[in-house]
């Protein structure tokens, strides 16, 4: 019977061609890098999930509060031109926004 061309000289064939191949070293080199890869990418997104909570923690506490109050501040204007406009007055014009 003729050796497989993949078996390294020295090598016992318990294990078949699968073993023999298993044993190679670009294939130990491979699962040694897929594993770093692993671990990099574990790593990576727990920081993700640290950054998307810290930034959503964030918006929470600074940016919902103002876009609460800007929406009273709308609401009370349209309140005010309502009122105006059944009492008959004029409405004020909007003064002119900041350049």
């Amino acid at each position: 019977m003729a050796s497989w061309a993949l078996s390294k000289p020295g090598d016992d064939k318990k294990g078949g061609i699968l073993a023999s191949i298993s044993n190679y070293p670009i294939v130990l080199k491979g699962r040694e890098a897929a594993g770093e890869a692993a671990t990099a990418a574990k790593k990576l997104l727990f920081s993700t999930g640290k950054a998307a909570w810290i930034a959503g923690t964030t918006f929470l506490v600074l940016v919902v509060p103002l876009i609460i109050e800007m929406d009273r501040e709308q609401q009370l204007n349209e309140l005010e031109l309502q009122q105006a406009s059944l009492l008959g007055s004029p409405a004020a014009p909007a003064p002119p926004a900041p350049k």
